[in-house]
């Protein structure tokens, strides 16, 4: 008991004499809840939209990276979700590994030749929806290829933004699949380092 009122007296010291009192934060204004959804054209969020990447090293390594600040729309109808529509931009030259040399590697012209083609984009072709996971089938356009692919999608979240956020309204989903590098002309090094490439798509939209 006497350490626990050394320990306040403390506090109250370091705080110049005044009391400290831990702010209490509002719950999270977005929930799993379909409900909160509205219909619209949403914009992406780039500061809350990620695509982490995947692929294996030689056989020694799961090596990792992530795309930033991808830019684009989604416009959905909750009472006829499988007519929502998404297209994406994703700037090749935000790609990071954590390692700068081979940042710098990829994107020279044996990979994504960021120089000529300085963007990816993907525009969904359909969507088939059951619950709250939907399967995305859509263009990936890589360095000038373009390759159907599908997205396995979970929706996330929904909800309105605090007022000092801005008040807008979010959206959310994760999605996933699996590409083929020399799809889009990038199988530098395959076999010797893999050629499929997971991809974890964190995807925020407001409006």
């Amino acid at each position: 008991m006497r350490m626990l009122m050394i320990s306040a007296a403390a506090l109250v010291a370091v705080a110049g004499g005044g009391v400290v009192v831990a702010q209490q934060m509002p719950p999270a204004p977005g929930a799993k809840d379909p409900a909160r959804v509205t219909a619209g054209t949403y914009a992406i969020d780039p500061g809350h939209t990620q695509i982490l990447f995947a692929y294996d090293h030689m056989g020694f390594s799961n090596n990792m990276g992530v795309i930033s600040e991808s830019t684009g729309t989604l416009t959905l109808d909750p009472k006829n979700p499988s007519a929502a529509k998404v297209s994406v931009d994703v700037p090749v030259a935000n790609l990071r590994t954590g390692i700068a040399k081979l940042d710098e590697h990829l994107m020279k012209p044996e990979f994504f030749d960021s120089a000529k083609f300085p963007k990816a984009t993907f525009v969904s072709t359909g969507v088939k929806v059951q619950g709250t996971e939907a399967e995305i089938s859509g263009n990936l356009t890589i360095k000038g290829v373009t390759k159907p692919v599908t997205l396995d999608a979970e929706f996330y979240g929904a909800g309105k933004a605090p007022a000092m956020m801005g008040g807008k309204e979010n959206i959310g989903f994760v999605a996933t699949t699996t590409v083929k590098r020399s799809d889009f002309n990038m199988g530098y090094g395959v076999p010797m380092v893999g050629d499929a490439v997971e991809l974890k798509i964190v995807a925020a939209f407001q409006k």
